[in-house]
């Protein structure tokens, strides 16, 4: 039995050890992307969050060049820039008075943008984004049975930073031993990478008994068809409404209608809520303003909320400096364990025994 457990996951580190090493390290990067974009004029801003300010963002948003975006991100308390967002890839960051300090055509002109990408969706979109869940699927396989072929050789435990020595057995030694420290914090960070991507198993566990859409239904836009965005909306009054319905709510995002009919989406985080963004909704009419409905997520059963806490706990969004080092040093130490893996499996494996026969026979002189 162990020694199938022991060829399962050799084999499987060395076929899929180097996605996995990958997406640790671009996830440790991205844990402290505000840090590293701290060069960005006003990104160091204190946040504001006043009506009025927020209000005065969006009118500047609106009348930037290139039209209106699709959407607009407000800033944070660790990020003083909003983000606009366009069509194709393109964007910009503005600072909390409506100026542009940034724009680009496409993901591939920000390193953030086409790092997220990746780590998201391997360059590939939904069929990446599948993929990627597989390997975070396969990974937790890699910590149980990493943890069960550890347990026979318990008493060497020797427990170093980096390999003694470039060897494959030191190198496998190392892997054994670091692994088994970071199991619980990589089973963690695998098992809410699978959970936020593969929506069959999540439904099965968040939402018990209901269809693939079971965790998304409550958060659709009411029936309600829109009329064309109008050129001036009162937007502090469209967010007091918002403020009124949710008191101490912080806004997050404001989303324009995408097509014909379509609301507005005013996108808001109440004190409790750990998602960054939030995911209480607000829907407005496009052509006068009119609240149109609401959903506070806050009210909504446990087993959504408790998925809606699987992003925050993945990319390091709560618990402040402390936990972004704990999920930026669990990456780095995927990144370690699969590229090493894959570099043992494939170029440092051991000769066979018939190999060895082979080159330890005499050579047989030439008649």
């Amino acid at each position: 039995m162990m020694r199938w457990i022991d060829l399962l996951h050799r084999w499987t580190g060395g076929i899929i050890g180097l996605v996995l090493g990958l997406l640790g390290l671009t996830g440790a990067i991205l844990a402290f992307k505000t840090w590293w974009l701290a060069y960005l004029p006003g990104a160091g801003d204190a946040q504001r969050q006043d009506i009025a300010a927020l209000a005065a963002q969006i009118d500047a948003a609106m009348a930037a060049p290139g039209g209106p975006p699709q959407s607009i991100l407000f800033p944070t308390h660790d990020f003083g820039l909003a983000r606009l967002t366009r069509g194709e890839g393109a964007g910009a960051y503005a600072d909390q008075s409506g100026r542009i300090v940034a724009e680009w055509g496409s993901k591939w002109d920000r390193v953030e943008l086409w790092l997220f990408d990746f780590h998201h969706h391997l360059f590939f979109g939904d069929a990446g984004e599948t993929v990627a869940g597989i390997a975070a699927l396969v990974g937790l396989l890699f910590v149980i049975t990493g943890a069960i072929l550890w347990w026979r050789l318990r008493k060497t435990f020797k427990l170093r930073l980096i390999p003694k020595r470039m060897s494959r057995p030191a190198i496998v030694t190392h892997h054994r031993d670091l692994g088994v420290v970071f199991a619980p914090l990589l089973f963690l960070s695998m098992a809410t990478g699978t959970l936020m991507v593969l929506k069959p198993i999540t439904t099965a566990i968040f939402a018990p008994g209901q269809d693939s859409d079971g965790l998304s239904a409550p958060f659709e836009a009411p029936k309600v068809e829109g009329g064309p965005l109008a050129a001036k909306l009162d937007w502090a009054a469209m967010f007091a409404a918002a403020r009124t319905q949710y008191p101490g709510a912080e806004i997050r995002l404001v989303a324009l209608p995408r097509k014909p009919g379509g609301l507005i989406l005013v996108r808001l985080r109440q004190p409790p809520e750990w998602l960054p963004n939030g995911r209480t909704l607000v829907w407005f009419r496009p052509e006068n303003g009119t609240l149109v409905d609401s959903r506070n997520v806050q009210a909504m059963p446990t087993g959504i909320r408790a998925y809606n806490a699987l992003y925050p706990l993945h990319a390091g969004k709560i618990g402040g400096i402390l936990w972004k080092l704990v999920i930026a040093s669990t990456g780095l130490v995927l990144a370690m364990l699969g590229s090493f893996a894959v570099w043992t499996f494939w170029f440092k494996r051991p000769k066979s025994r018939a190999r060895l026969a082979r080159e330890s026979r005499p050579a047989v002189a030439a008649e």
